[in-house]
């Protein structure tokens, strides 16, 4: 019986690819310029990784476009009203990551001169920055060698490897097997040229193996089962949570808004009136926690998936209402919601009661 012999993976052997076929991204510089020692702007780097996490390259491009046009230094970022911030971050997601990307910000203009850390334990101790951010930085922005693992390079490492241990119990052996493969030349372009493999090359379903720099080297793919690693525990069933959400429009073509606390799911961010959100079967999903007596009519219901758990609100509407006193909230046009830091659930809940709200206008 045959046995193959396995190549020695090396960095050189995945920088060579980079080189290459690397994604051009409005966040980073090419890597010949890296190459030679012309390293990206820290503010770009650190604004792109935050945006980034568990959320997709597509998505990010226009809020990180749009975010360095009105705050182009991290100096403007930390001078912003928090409102403004988080307005601009609307629909983009997690958004205790808008609350700590201004936190981080504010530290950084006012304990560091405006410029950032540029070694990991630097980094990782101001606001929001964690593991990931703070090696991904140090390594792309600063040329540190740091291990730089996100849900690509687990899948990389993974089946390069054949790591059979499930994640997350498996994250502290392919970061070993990371910091073993990291060169102390180019570190960041390394750490981009792993993510960029996971994206295009190594990816979920039918990775393009043929294509794969590391094809002679991986373990996975000698035991001609790629698509098995990374290894995951079994899901457990989200949770599911009910509420109601009260959209009131009064005559003068407004709908009645407030902000929820700063801390917890959302904090910060713009709603309609909502009642808490429980895990009760009999949960409050009724009009008794209406904001203010009016004609609330039942307009149907609306299902989102967080993290953690399944919410699924029942929506209560309310036209031609008379009252104008603020309740703690505000009264915005309908027509101008797109200046409102409304989060996709609350988008939602709008359009179930208003079915135009959003509607694009010229």
């Amino acid at each position: 019986m045959m046995t193959t012999t396995l190549e020695f993976p090396t960095a050189a052997l995945l920088l060579a690819w980079y080189d290459r076929h690397h994604r051009d991204l409005p966040w980073r510089v090419s890597p010949p310029m890296a190459a030679r020692g012309v390293m990206p702007d820290p503010y770009r780097v650190w604004l792109s990784e935050v945006m980034l996490q568990q959320t997709t390259v597509p998505a990010v491009k226009s809020y990180f476009a749009k975010f360095l046009e009105r705050w182009p230094t991290v100096g403007d970022l930390a001078a912003a009203a928090n409102e403004d911030v988080m307005v601009a971050w609307a629909g983009l997601g997690y958004y205790a990551r808008a609350r700590n990307l201004k936190k981080c910000a504010e530290a950084v203009a006012a304990d560091h001169g405006g410029r950032f850390p540029d070694t990991e334990d630097g980094l990782r101790a101001l606001p929001g920055i964690g593991d990931y951010t703070a090696a991904a930085v140090a390594a792309i922005a600063f040329n540190r060698q740091a291990a730089v693992m996100d849900g690509n390079v687990e899948r990389v490492i993974s089946r390069l490897y054949a790591i059979s241990a499930p994640l997350p119990a498996a994250k502290p052996l392919m970061k070993q097997k990371v910091a073993q493969l990291t060169p102390a030349d180019r570190p960041g372009d390394f750490a981009q040229a792993m993510m960029d493999l996971g994206a295009t090359i190594c990816t979920p379903r039918r990775p393009v193996c043929s294509l794969c720099p590391f094809n002679g080297a991986c373990q996975a793919l000698a035991g001609h089962d790629p698509e098995h690693f990374p290894v995951k525990a079994a899901k457990k069933e989200k949770p599911v949570r009910q509420g109601a959400a009260f959209v009131a429009v009064n005559d003068e073509g407004e709908i009645f808004l407030r902000r929820r606390i700063e801390s917890g799911l959302l904090g910060g961010m713009t709603e309609v009136p909502t009642t808490g959100w429980t895990a009760r079967v009999d949960g409050d999903t009724g009009i008794e926690a209406a904001p203010f007596p009016a004609d609330w009519q039942p307009a149907g219901t609306v299902t989102h998936v967080f993290t953690h758990f399944e919410l699924r609100l029942s929506i209560w509407r309310a036209k031609s209402v008379t009252e104008k006193d603020n309740h703690d909230g505000w009264w915005a046009p309908v027509t101008n919601l797109e200046e409102q830091a409304l989060p996709t659930v609350m988008k939602k809940a709008i359009a179930q009661a208003i079915p135009n709200a959003f509607a694009k206008r010229v």
